[in-house]
């Protein structure tokens, strides 16, 4: 008997829910449809991602609607709280301003897991793996959301505009904030649990700065003009070697997390 898998199911039903609701828009201009489609659009890839890995770790301490929290609390509460923090530094672009961003939105997304750290209810590598990547997918989504509203209204109303957004920051959201926070939180709680103790130690801090690195210079890219083709070649080149390294990080801490946590 095949072993169910929801991830695919939301991943296909989620898709076409899209697809449909995006074709609808398009065919009527129904704008409130606009809603719909933005959600879906943003929310799709970023929950089939966190459930993939929660079917695939091999203990099952952390419960779904404790993880959907850490999803929802832990992605707003870091949108708010980088949103307020950055509100000056994103009036103008200058590098400084960039390692700020990834400074300030790196820290904003471990708020919520790291409160779930200090709890000590939750032990294993994989606990720190899971809430991180919950965490930064929550907050990818609704990210996507507004880039995907303010970039339909710059636009004024091209829903092939709003398409691209949602489905390249889609596409591109695993091996962005969610494998950076994962990344992070997956070394939290595995220095606790070799520890026996609450521990922020010299690797946790050169996880984070190594995350940080990696943010900026993914926003970095993303400001460089793509008006030729070497720039656009550029642009893309750039954007998969970040992608690759960070899923590179993210990969390793889920194949060490699994070695050391019991099966179910």
């Amino acid at each position: 008997m095949k072993r169910p898998r929801p991830w695919l199911g939301i991943l296909l039903v989620g898709g076409a829910l899209f697809i449909g609701t995006e074709q609808a828009m398009r065919l009527t201009g129904n704008l409130n449809l606009f809603p719909t489609v933005v959600l879906l659009g943003a929310f799709v890839i970023p929950v089939t991602f966190v459930t993939y890995f929660y079917d695939h770790v091999r203990h099952r301490e952390i419960s779904l609607p404790t993880l959907t929290t850490c999803f929802i609390v832990g992605g707003v509460v870091g949108l708010i709280f980088a949103g307020v923090v950055e509100f000056g530094t994103l009036q103008t672009v200058s590098f400084g301003g960039l390692v700020t961003v990834s400074v300030v939105e790196e820290f904003a997304k471990l708020l919520f897991p790291f409160l779930l750290y200090l709890r000590w209810r939750y032990h294993h590598e994989a606990d720190g793996l899971l809430f991180g990547m919950a965490a930064g997918m929550g907050f990818a989504a609704l990210e996507t959301m507004g880039y995907a509203m303010s970039s339909f209204i710059e636009s004024r109303g091209d829903i092939s505009v709003l398409q691209q957004v949602l489905l390249i920051r889609g596409f591109l959201s695993p091996a962005g904030h969610a494998a950076w926070t994962g990344f992070v939180c997956a070394l939290l709680w595995r220095e606790r649990e070799r520890t026996g103790e609450v521990t922020v130690n010299g690797k946790i801090i050169g996880a984070f700065l190594l995350v940080v690195v990696l943010h900026t210079l993914w926003n970095l890219t993303n400001t460089i003009p793509t008006h030729t083709n070497l720039e656009i070649t550029f642009n893309i080149l750039m954007n998969i070697v970040i992608a690759a390294a960070s899923l590179v990080l993210i990969l390793r801490r889920y194949v060490a997390a699994r070695r050391a946590t019991p099966a179910a």
